[in-house]
């Protein structure tokens, strides 16, 4: 079974980020990759958690190239891979060689997919950061920026409810 949303069922316990919150949390988080003098020539999202995010991100950074790459991990709710995979179709790889590139992603749980899609990116001598809303505690690896640090398990408002056909 595939993951499409995070269980809302049982609210309690759990971080819930709404859309105006989500607002709010983008233009913090552009701030902090503004301030720091990061200037991304491209946003790359992780598929799809970091989609919306990455978005949001675009349009408050002033970054007009943008892409995605797929990476499953997830299966269920928290049920993962034994590894994150990355799925096609590919980036373009050749048009992020020697880029400023910033990777968006919803959430660093594990730190593995972040980690896989870092090394890919580092591997065409780009210039790489990472932003995220949440960071867990059990991250192998530090996003360059995070929005906020959480041990709960987050209900995003895109991903709060299944498909319309599941309902």
């Amino acid at each position: 079974m595939t993951a499409y949303h995070a269980d809302a069922s049982d609210l309690e316990g759990k971080e819930i980020l709404t859309w105006e919150t989500f607002g709010e949390a983008t233009e913090e988080l552009a701030t902090q990759i503004h301030h720091s003098g990061f200037d991304p020539e491209i946003l790359i999202a992780v598929a799809r958690g970091g989609m919306i995010p990455g978005g949001a991100l675009t349009y408050s950074l002033g970054v007009k190239l943008t892409d995605a790459i797929n990476v499953e991990f997830y299966t269920d709710v928290q049920e993962t891979l034994p590894d994150p995979v990355l799925l096609a179709p590919m980036l373009d790889t050749e048009s992020i060689r020697n880029k400023r590139i910033l990777i968006v992603d919803d959430v660093v749980d594990s730190g593995r997919t972040l980690a896989l899609v870092l090394e890919l990116l580092r591997g065409f001598e780009a210039d790489v950061r990472s932003a995220v809303l949440y960071s867990k505690p059990t991250t192998i690896i530090n996003p360059d920026f995070v929005w906020k640090a959480t041990d709960k398990w987050i209900v995003f408002p895109w991903s709060a409810k299944p498909p319309v056909g599941q309902r």
